[in-house]
């Protein structure tokens, strides 16, 4: 993985210089947590001015505006904005874009909320959805569109199984057409992979994961290439009331100043645990782009500049009383579903694989591993451990 802060754009001492500014007088390195609804004035008249800053406490304080400061500096965006969860990311941008009639496309392996919210929530309003199969080429995506086709979705790489596909010849294509491409880009966390930078319209992440780092906030982001596209989004956050508490603002505006460290730390930890599991004979399959064995491997090296510490693991035959016996038999992976954060987890949520109706039988049982920030080697012997239960 390539150093971001070695990297053209100086991604790491950007995300941090944008605390220690000068000319602004004697100042704390973070900004203060304002909590305010009301904000006061002291002119009637520029009482609904934002040139003195908020008018209203929904706008954001401090930490908030800084935080969407140092995402639209990461994304390469015309301006970001924050929301409540990764969820809400995705939701908003397509609640921005889509009428009645409007078609969107997407793998059939999205997000599972994502393609409730696509199948329940939008198909009540009128907006249809194309499912492409998960291991579809650019070119077979490209086929899929028509000219209902308004949003097309990209996950990088696709949710549970890691799919990767060429994200800028899917952009180039989309713009032609004067579609709207919306990536996924919790994975890349503004880091790994920039999407506007390669000609896509919308970045959004699940801030949740490595930007909060810790494990404890819920939020998202959706950074924008164009100002009149932002503009948009903007409006809906406005008219819906969308609303960052200001503790929440300032802990990932905390979390993303280390958020480059943490990354390539965890990316190092995740490349020797994927490797020893292609070791082991109870494993079938690695699922992992980064791994030279991943037949996404020469997608993810030409697109990204790293990757997330998220793997996937296809098992020998197995039921879901066996993965469950596995689990029990790990100490140091906590059974929880979200990942980014300082600690490893692993879970077994096959249900999304159901919905997937291009998707082939898996040969096995489908664990998901994220590796936090503890000691890597402990991490293997730990799953040694889990492994040795593995009786099928």
């Amino acid at each position: 993985m390539s150093d971001p802060k070695d990297s053209p754009h100086g991604l790491a001492t950007r995300i941090i210089s944008t605390a220690t500014r000068r000319g602004q007088g004697r100042r704390p390195v973070n900004p203060p947590i304002e909590r305010a609804s009301t904000m006061l004035s002291d002119d009637p008249a520029q009482m609904n001015s934002s040139r003195d800053g908020p008018v209203y406490g929904l706008e954001g304080g401090s930490a908030a505006q800084q935080l969407r400061r140092v995402l639209s500096n990461m994304e390469g965006a015309t301006d970001s904005f924050i929301v409540p969860s990764g969820l809400a990311a995705v939701t908003v941008p397509l609640t921005a874009v889509l009428r009645p009639g409007d078609e969107v496309v997407c793998t059939d392996a999205v997000y599972g909320p994502t393609r409730r919210f696509l199948t329940r929530h939008m198909a009540d309003r009128g907006v249809t959805t194309r499912f492409h199969p998960a291991d579809a080429t650019a070119a077979q995506i490209i086929e899929c569109l028509t000219p209902s086709t308004r949003i097309v979705i990209i996950e990088a790489p696709g949710s549970l199984t890691f799919e990767v596909v060429d994200m800028a010849a899917i952009g180039l294509a989309c713009r032609e057409r004067g579609i709207i491409t919306v990536v996924d880009n919790t994975w890349g966390a503004g880091l790994a992979y920039r999407p506007l930078e390669h000609g896509l319209d919308i970045s959004v992440q699940a801030l949740t994961k490595y930007v909060g780092g810790h494990s404890d906030i819920l939020m998202g982001s959706i950074s924008v290439r164009h100002p009149a596209l932002a503009q948009t989004v903007f409006e809906t956050i406005d008219d819906n009331g969308w609303h960052v508490s200001p503790d929440d603002a300032w802990l990932a505006l905390r979390g993303v100043r280390t958020l480059p460290v943490r990354y390539r730390s965890q990316f190092q930890s995740a490349m020797k645990v994927a490797a020893w599991l292609e070791t082991r004979p109870e494993i079938s399959r690695v699922l992992y782009p980064p791994l030279p064995s991943s037949p996404y491997h020469g997608l993810w090296r030409d697109q990204f500049d790293g990757g997330a510490s998220l793997i996937g693991v296809v098992m020998k035959g197995g039921n879901r009383s066996d993965a469950h016996r596995l689990m029990s038999a790990l100490s140091l992976f906590g059974m929880g579903y979200s990942w980014g954060g300082f600690e490893s987890l692993i879970t077994n949520d096959t249900s999304q694989l159901e919905w997937r109706v291009h998707q082939q039988a898996l040969e096995g049982e489908i664990l998901r591993l994220h590796i936090g920030l503890e000691d890597v080697d402990d991490l293997i012997a730990d799953l040694d451990r889990g492994l040795s239960v593995w009786s099928t």
